[in-house]
């Protein structure tokens, strides 16, 4: 029985390679067939259609917009002028047709072509001025998004009070860059905990984009009608494990051992695992229930990360690595935690994790579904397999957000502290200040021969 449930594990993932190939490849034809209006929608997320999200845009970013759009059609139509005069020079001289064009005249208008000048139109309001100059600057906009040569999304961030913030995203900005962009627009702190989370309300699930990332690429997978959000938000478990490594590292010792290891022991975990010439895995391993296919149904495996994937123990085998079977591969696949699945699956607990294309953004066969016994299992996994997935780039991710914080945090320093001018005296000399707070003593100016000291405090009082 157990060999069977083997071999349809096998089969499955069989299936799920050819899957994410085919994705890579197939165009459905009903996606070439779109209406202009859905095609409208691959411009923005977050909003029901394009020119809604042009609007939300503030003036300053919807400036910066024109000008990009602009400069990028300029060099578009400079490279195809000149590409066609060349052609067109070409064909002409190999068919002994080239004219010059100084002997070409243009047409002289006709008399009956010409016309009254129109009526100046009234000058508008303020207000209505503003909202028509907008207007008119949206509607040009929506003309050159969709000629333009670098792909561009008008995003809609959610920020964790409610509130939202419109930004406009290229094909060449990464998370970080996107994240730079919102500290700024927020004024708070850049704290290394800062992400940018993609929520699948449908499948119930959530993923923090990795700073490398190019955000337009995973927003493109979306579909148009997708309830999918992206969250600005604080999350601790980030760079939870460059924080603290031994809890990844050094995971089967005691938990009073790990809560008592010194700051230079971190920094030698870091530089053992990440620095040398290959990025070492934690060793994890431990038992996590898997949701079978097509039986609804969870069942206990013993599992084992490796750098190449996770594999699991089959029944009646041992953990040596030549009974270990091939669970799933991450180069296709990214990893999401999930909500609720106790109620939406019956999972035996809510401490679950899905392992998906990301072009899958509905139920599907071919979504792996784990669930462990408690939220420290599932932060040790979820961890430990993007650093299987990402290897050193996720360390250097989060050494870029640390310097980016700690630049935020000296200029801040510098800028707080009280400016004061230097002490002046009759003479000119400035005394030089020692470190303690005192002058120097050989700077100090004599007093004038005809100097008279004060007379000390109650001097001449009543007693």
């Amino acid at each position: 029985m157990m060999e069977d449930i083997d071999g349809m594990f096998t089969d499955l993932l069989g299936e799920m390679d050819l899957l994410t190939q085919s994705l890579g490849y197939e165009t459905d034809s009903s996606e070439i067939s779109s209406s202009s209006s859905q095609i409208e929608n691959n411009f923005s997320i977050g909003f029901t259609d394009l020119k809604e999200s042009l609007n939300e845009l503030e003036d300053h970013d919807l400036d910066a917009l024109m000008a990009d759009l602009g400069s990028d059609l300029t060099e578009t139509e400079e490279t195809l002028n000149a590409a066609k005069t060349g052609h067109v020079h070409t064909q002409q001289h190999k068919s002994g047709l080239y004219t010059p064009q100084q002997n070409v005249q243009a047409p002289i208008p006709s008399s009956s072509s010409s016309s009254l000048p129109p009526e100046p139109s009234k000058p508008l309001p303020a207000g209505e001025a503003e909202a028509q100059a907008k207007a008119d600057k949206i509607k040009l906009a929506l003309e050159k998004l969709k000629a333009a040569k670098v792909k561009k999304l008008v995003v809609k961030v959610m920020m964790s009070d409610g509130s939202s913030k419109t930004l406009m995203v290229d094909e060449r900005q990464t998370v970080r860059d996107v994240l730079d962009n919102l500290f700024e627009k927020t004024h708070c702190d850049c704290s290394v905990d800062w992400s940018l989370c993609e929520t699948n309300p449908e499948l119930q699930a959530e993923r923090g984009f990795e700073d490398h990332e190019y955000l337009v690429e995973p927003l493109s997978a979306w579909t148009r009608d997708s309830e999918n959000k992206i969250l600005f938000l604080l999350r601790p478990n980030k760079y939870l494990l460059f924080k603290d490594p031994q809890i990844f590292y050094l995971w089967k010792k005691h938990k009073q051992f790990m809560n008592e290891i010194k700051e230079c022991h971190k920094e030698l975990l870091l530089k053992e695992h990440f620095e040398g010439p290959s990025v070492i895995v934690p060793d994890l391993e431990g038992p996590l229930y898997l949701r079978e296919d097509r039986k609804k149904s969870w069942k206990r495996r013993y599992f084992l990360l490796r750098a190449s994937g996770i594999y699991y123990v089959p029944k009646g085998k041992t953990k040596t690595s030549r009974d270990l079977a091939c669970f799933l591969q991450f180069d296709k696949v990214n990893i999401y935690t999930t909500t609720d699945y106790k109620q939406k699956y019956k999972a035996p607990t809510n401490f679950c994790f899905i392992l998906k294309h990301p072009q899958i953004q509905k139920e599907s066969q071919y979504i792996r579904f784990l669930c462990c016994d408690d939220e420290h299992t599932l932060s040790l996994w979820v961890n430990s397999i993007r650093v299987a997935k990402y290897g050193a780039t996720l360390y250097h991710n989060y050494q870029k957000a640390v310097r980016r914080a700690l630049t935020t945090t000296s200029t801040l320093h510098v800028t707080s502290l009280p400016v004061s001018s230097p002490p002046t005296h009759s003479t000119g000399h400035i005394a030089t200040v020692r470190a303690n707070g005192h002058p120097d003593q050989d700077d100090l100016s004599e007093p004038p021969p005809d100097f008279i000291p004060p007379p000390p405090p109650g001097w001449g009082s009543v007693v």
